[in-house]
């Protein structure tokens, strides 16, 4: 039996379907995202709480003509597949295949935007509504849909705050799957919907207001006093209340499962005019047990078997793990200690620490920005606040970082999980950037580990440290470089030696430090003998150490995981330059000037160099050039 799913190419395709054969399409998009998400991985159970969102908004909207905006974007796989790219489905987070979030390289005509942080859409659904009005273009509808973790972030409201000043005619989707912010749906609140959403009650209702507008005095009294009632009315039985405040007509909550609802306040919605809400209750993980019972496993999931849900399992012990396991011994020693995350307690290793210490455990939401300036509060009580939030994330919160925290001078410690290349999500997650925009923050103190005792050293420094300081390190299992271990407190700014050599000098941060180690052995079978210096610390430099070296080498390689510009080897080098008569020369190896395309860790690194055996080849051309 031939499926709808085959008849379907295209979002137009969707408009010679029966309802019948709608929701039977959802079911089959439900069952290629989960069999393809099974064997690649991926954002499985908030699209699965969007299929039939996703097709009612396609069947009423015009597309390539309309616009859908997708809010952080790990929603989008069903759009994927009803917009031309069903058939490289299977690719989904696939080096060279497609992206697991709408991709501007993809299709421009469907994905508007590259995206993957989350509060975005409606600043840019506002922009693309001033264009279209400016130029005049007709009548192009444009969508926008935001969860309601989303909703809660600054820019967010910002965006919501300006769009109702503005009184632009876009249509605001809330995908409320996780907070039930609304009420039970009720008769009574779909009646009101039905009758709010009435082209004839919408209709009269702005013929009424022209009307009263001309009669003098009395006709503004009116119409003032019937918005009023009609306000108090929806306050008591619609849960919209404050999205009308700012602008927005309200309807809703309807289900998200139920596409002929959705089709029917879609269109019903199309020619208000004006910035429009529409609230749209989903399950995550629906049609799929295992995520429908546990979202937040499956909302970001490895490779799993469909039939018992059994995830494969991680081989080695991660750095998340090791920093999640000494934040509750040092929680147990130190009741000073608070942990913050922004929405990621799971993620960033802190679930167990909230679970053994509530009282001193924060999750501010999607809001960084707000969890730096509550941080430096923290700070300024006495206590001492530990920031786990991904690499990427952080960066929403540069300014905050600067000026509430490094300005202040505040004991906050940033603990950075995602750093540098994250596997298969792609240039909306990779962590690059922090090194070159932490460095050259005054006060701030920055460092990386490269196995899990210097983890564990760092964060105990760290709970010493008087200035705010930073600790980065990758998504990814800590290598064992069998070497003894031992009770050591790390120094500040102290790097350490890892072998010896004398033909060349390699200066490896973090992550960087193994395959440098292995580079090095296989160096060695060529009678090459380099030396491998483990930096620990970005800012500040071990400078009596550089000092050292640059008498004993004339050149010298810095390897991170990080951009090169502005990043560690730029100190490096920066230090050397502005320090020593006849400084060594300084050959920095890290991630080029770009933003690299999803795939896997090592793949990515291998490309850029970074593997073991990119960085021997880098240590012979290197070598050539001095000889």
């Amino acid at each position: 039996m031939e499926k709808i799913l085959d008849k379907v190419e295209k979002p137009y395709d969707l408009k010679k379907l029966s309802m019948p054969q709608l929701e039977q399409l959802g079911r089959e998009i439900r069952e290629l995202i989960i069999e393809t998400v099974s064997k690649n991985g991926g954002h499985l159970a908030s699209n699965l709480g969007t299929v039939e969102l996703t097709i009612a908004l396609h069947y009423c909207l015009n597309m390539p003509d309309d616009i859908i905006l997708w809010d952080v974007g790990h929603q989008a796989y069903t759009h994927k597949i009803l917009t031309g790219r069903k058939k490289d489905f299977s690719t989904l987070r696939q080096p060279g295949g497609i992206s697991g979030f709408p991709d501007i390289d993809e299709t421009p005509v469907y994905d508007y935007f590259t995206v993957g942080h989350s509060s975005t859409s409606i600043s840019w659904a506002l922009g693309l509504a001033c264009g279209r009005d400016l130029v005049n273009v007709g009548k192009r509808r444009i969508a926008v849909v935001i969860g309601d973790a989303s909703l809660a972030n600054g820019m967010a409201f910002e965006a919501l705050n300006h769009t109702g000043h503005l009184n632009k005619d876009i249509m605001v989707i809330l995908n409320d799957n996780e907070l039930s912010i609304s009420a039970p749906i009720g008769a009574l609140s779909k009646y009101l919907n039905r009758v709010a959403t009435s082209p004839v009650y919408n209709r009269i209702r702005h013929d009424v207001e022209k009307l009263l507008k001309r009669v003098p005095w009395f006709g503004f009294r009116t119409l003032r006093a019937a918005k009023r009632l009609e306000r108090a009315l929806k306050n008591l039985l619609v849960p919209g209340m404050w999205f009308e405040e700012l602008g927005f007509r309200y309807f809703g909550p309807i289900s998200g499962q139920d596409i002929p609802s959705m089709i029917s306040t879609f269109n019903s919605v199309a020619e208000l005019g004006e910035p429009v809400l529409i609230h749209v209750l989903t399950k995550k993980g629906k049609g799929y047990s295992h995520a429908e019972n546990f979202p937040s496993k499956y909302h970001s999931a490895g490779k799993f078997e469909v039939s018992s849900g059994a995830m494969a399992c991680a081989s080695g012990k991660s750095f998340t793990e090791v920093f999640g396991e000494k934040m509750l011994e040092l929680g147990n020693k130190n009741e000073k200690i608070v942990a913050i995350t922004a929405a990621m307690p799971g993620g960033t290793g802190l679930e167990k620490f909230g679970e053994q210490f509530p009282a001193r455990f924060f999750d501010t939401g999607i809001a960084e920005e707000h969890a730096v300036g509550f941080a430096a509060g923290v700070a300024r009580s006495g206590f001492k606040p530990v920031v786990a939030i991904y690499s990427t994330f952080l960066q929403r919160s540069f300014d905050q970082i600067i000026h509430d925290v490094c300005l202040q001078k505040l004991p906050v410690v940033f603990v950075l999980d995602r750093a540098g290349i994250v596997p298969d999500d792609g240039p909306t997650h990779n962590g690059v950037f922090d090194l070159a925009y932490l460095r050259l923050i005054p006060n701030m103190i920055v460092m990386a580990p490269s196995d899990k005792e210097e983890l564990e050293r760092m964060l105990g420094l760290a709970m010493l440290l008087k200035p705010p300081c930073a600790i980065r390190f990758p998504k990814d299992c800590v290598p064992d470089f069998g070497r003894e271990k031992t009770n050591a407190i790390i120094t500040l700014g102290r790097s350490r030696l890892m072998r010896p050599g004398k033909d060349m000098l390699l200066i490896a941060l973090g992550s960087m430090v193994a395959p440098a180690m292995e580079a090095a052995a296989l160096l060695d079978k060529e009678q090459i003998s380099v030396e491998v210096v483990d930096a620990r610390f970005v800012k500040p430099l071990d400078v009596d150490m550089l000092q050292e070296k640059a008498r004993r080498f004339k050149v010298f390689i810095t390897v991170e995981d990080g951009v090169i510009n502005g990043g560690f080897g730029s100190g490096v080098a920066e230090y050397l330059q502005n320090n020593l008569d006849n400084p060594p020369q300084v050959h920095m190896l890290g991630l080029p000037d770009e933003f690299l395309k999803h795939g896997k860790r090592d793949g990515l690194l291998a490309k850029c160099g970074l593997n073991a055996a990119g960085i021997a080849a880098s240590v012979k051309k290197f070598l050539n050039k001095k000889s």
